[in-house]
Order: C-alpha cells, then sequence, then structure tokens
C-alpha cells in the first residue's frame, strides 16, 4: 500500500517532530516547493473568476466566536481560549468564514457587488484528538484555501454551479479522481442553528445546482449552519473524506446583520456561501502524494531539472546552465557527488520529471541530453531549447512530459 506518510519521508517532503508537537508537520524545501506551486495555481485560477484575495488573523477575541456560533455549537473542536487580562481572550479561530464577514461588512455594500467572492489561504485550527491525527491527512493547524461568496439570493443557482466548475477545472489540472459526491443534511439529533423554512430553502437550492450529477444525500453530515455538498476522495487504506465543499448559509449574514443596498433602495440581506476548490493543503497533498506516487506533475515537482556534469571538467557548464533554467522560472539543481550511474538512480528515486546529462560534447557544443522520469531518453538537443520543452510543460501544466501537440 502507498502511504504518504512513508513517501514524504523518502522524499524529504515533509516530517513529523515529537518537539513540534502532534498534528504539526513541518514542510520541508522539497513539500513547500510543491505546495507553493499548487498555491499559486489556485489563486491565478480564482482571480481569473473574480475572487478578491485577503489576510486576516489566524485568532480573534472570543466575543467573534461568540456571535459566529462557533464557540456554542463548536467549542469541543476548538482550543480553549487564551485569556491575556480580564477583558480580552483571544481564540484560535477553528474557521475563516467570522473574519470573512467583517470583511463583507467593512463598508456598505450594493447590489452591484455582489456576488462579492472573497478568497484567502488561511490558517485554522482544530484540536483533534492524537488517536485520529496522521501525516498530513489530518492535523491540528490547517492551511485553507477558502472563500465566501456574498449573494443575492436570486444569485445563489448559478453561483454554486460556477463553483462546481471551478472544482472540475482543479481537480483535472492537480490530478485528484473524485470518489463521489454527497449531499450533507441536518440529521434528527444533529444541533444547528436557523429556522426550518431557511433549512429547507437551502437544501433545494443545492439539489437544483446538483441536477443531473449522481449524489448521495447523507443525513447528520451538514455543518450547524446550513447544507453542503462534499465532493469526496479516497485514499490509499481506503479511507474517505472531503476534499472540496459548497456549503449554503443564511444564519451568519443574520447574526453579523449583513446587509447590501437593492436596486431599489431597499436593505437586503445577502446569502453567504462557503467554498473551498481544493480543501486543505495538508490533505490535498496526503492524497496528491499517494494518487502519483510522488511523481508529481512537472509543473509543482519540487524539482524539475536535474542537471548531471559527467566529470569535474563540465561543472562549470552545469552551473551556467542552472542560472539559465531559474532565469526561466524552473527550479533546478546540480548534482555532482558520486558516480554518474549513482546520480542518475538518485534521480529517479527523487521522482525527478527531468535529468540533464552533461558529458565533454555537450558542453562544448551548448547541447543537454534529457532522460525524462518514465525511462525516455531524448535525442541531444540545444540547450535553449531543452529549457524551453520543460517550460512549455509546465506552462501547460500538462499531466505528461512532452509538450502537448
Amino acid at each position: 500500500m502507498i502511504d504518504h506518510r512513508r513517501l514524504g519521508r523518502e522524499l524529504e517532503l515533509f516530517v513529523s517532530d515529537p518537539l513540534a508537537g502532534a498534528g504539526l508537520p513541518i514542510w520541508l524545501p522539497a513539500g513547500a516547493a510543491a505546495r507553493h506551486a499548487v498555491e499559486e495555481y489556485v489563486r491565478e485560477l480564482e482571480r481569473r473568476a473574480g475572487y478578491r484575495h485577503v489576510y486576516s488573523p489566524p485568532l480573534g477575541k472570543r466575543e467573534l466566536f461568540e456571535l459566529s456560533g462557533h464557540l456554542g455549537y463548536f467549542a469541543d473542536d476548538m482550543f480553549p481560549p487564551m485569556r491575556l487580562s480580564a477583558d480580552d481572550e483571544f481564540v484560535l479561530r477553528p474557521a475563516l468564514c467570522p473574519h470573512h464577514a467583517l470583511v463583507f461588512r467593512a463598508r456598505g455594500r450594493s447590489y452591484r457587488e455582489l456576488p462579492l467572492r472573497v478568497a484567502e489561504l488561511g490558517g485554522m485550527y482544530r484540536a483533534e484528538r492524537s488517536g485520529v491525527l496522521g501525516g498530513l491527512s489530518r492535523v491540528r493547524a490547517i492551511s485553507l484555501n477558502d472563500a465566501h461568496n456574498f449573494c443575492a439570493l436570486e444569485q445563489v443557482g448559478d453561483e454554486v454551479r460556477e463553483i462546481l466548475r471551478l472544482i472540475g477545472e482543479a481537480h483535472a489540472v492537480l490530478g485528484v479522481r473524485p470518489a463521489g459526491f454527497r449531499l450533507s443534511l441536518r440529521g434528527p439529533d444533529q444541533r444547528y442553528v436557523g429556522d426550518d423554512a431557511s433549512w429547507a430553502r437551502a437544501e433545494e437550492m443545492l439539489r437544483a445546482a446538483l441536477d443531473g450529477v449522481d449524489v448521495v444525500e447523507v443525513p447528520g453530515e451538514a455543518a450547524f449552519y446550513g447544507p453542503k455538498i462534499d465532493i469526496q476522495i479516497v485514499d490509499a487504506a481506503g479511507r474517505e473524506s472531503t476534499i472540496s465543499t459548497v456549503q449554503l448559509d443564511f444564519d451568519k449574514p443574520e447574526r453579523f446583520d449583513l446587509s447590501y443596498t437593492g436596486s431599489d433602495g431597499r436593505r437586503k440581506r445577502p446569502v453567504m456561501v462557503h467554498r473551498s476548490l481544493v480543501g486543505s493543503m495538508e490533505r490535498l497533498f496526503a492524497y496528491l502524494i499517494e494518487v502519483h506516487e510522488g511523481a508529481f506533475p512537472a509543473w509543482y515537482a519540487p524539482v524539475q531539472l536535474l542537471l548531471l556534469p559527467v566529470d569535474a571538467a563540465q561543472a562549470d557548464a552545469a552551473a551556467g546552465l542552472a542560472r539559465r533554467a531559474e532565469a526561466a522560472g524552473l527550479r533546478v539543481e546540480v548534482d555532482q557527488a558520486g558516480s554518474l550511474g549513482a546520480r542518475i538512480r538518485d534521480a529517479s528515486r527523487r521522482r525527478v520529471p527531468y535529468t540533464g546529462v552533461l558529458g565533454a560534447r555537450e558542453a562544448a557544443g551548448g547541447s543537454l541530453s534529457l532522460r525524462l522520469r518514465d525511462g525516455r531518453v531524448l535525442d541531444p538537443m540545444p540547450a535553449a531549447q531543452a529549457l524551453g520543452l520543460i517550460g512549455a510543460v509546465v506552462a501547460s501544466r500538462s499531466a505528461g512530459l512532452l509538450p502537448p501537440a
């Protein structure tokens, strides 16, 4: 069985250290490089879709989370408040939505601004019990690809369908293979906020947006403030979890007294749509490490090109070519330690997409012989052409190792 924890150690992507604490993995340079590439892609996708990115603090005053309902309905999953003085208690946030509600109410809003799409890759914290923690798949410090779309009621259906389209686009580029769609509804014994009429309306809106999609309805899995669409994945051990989600919320706009001025000049209440295209970076990479067996697509591989001078005489040529590759935006390393055969085997172990061998002939002629991760060896070509080939694959965010036809 492929286990992301084992591959994470072997490929030096992340480490868990008892001194850092359980459920608090540390991303090593290779893992951080891959994560950064994915984060930039997601931000770019969101920008093109009209999202506005913000930064908000990972903690807030106790009163913020009392107002949002988290302390009343979610306290068992939160870290205890931190008291700085008799009047100041702060809480590590378990969700980003309270801060994004404050973004919306920072000034008056007009119907012309809706839907207002507020996005953030932000930190949140869950007081998970030690027994459920594991690698990157279940952690206590979570980096969530989150957004909250503030809509007029009549915009909700189109907004949810557009979110589902964006989720599909992101999954296709990253190599995520969803296992199914779930409509998570209230359960008979579940504590929740809001009135029955609002819940029924939200449930019907999500059902309508899922028209034509094979979906399983699951009572008892809703958020405490509203129903949600959950897109499921299955890990190498056969465990199912949620990677992407869309949630409707009529409650927080009431709690935070959010409003906008309608076309008739009247004050109206928006609907808050919670959504995550790819979930948390931690759970996403736990899945991606396993589904790709550590061999990430070239565009988010930690090292995209590994240069191997045959001997010391080609060291300067390799260093110069590495500088050119870096200037072209590629992640490149030069490996001179050990025999050429051992270095080629190490490149294969590290799942590097492209290995460039520089012998005396290549160094003298300014060419490069590329070995692909899948075992293919390309004919020697001018170094500029080799860098252009790799750059074209990276720019296309293709799953293959040669430029798309």
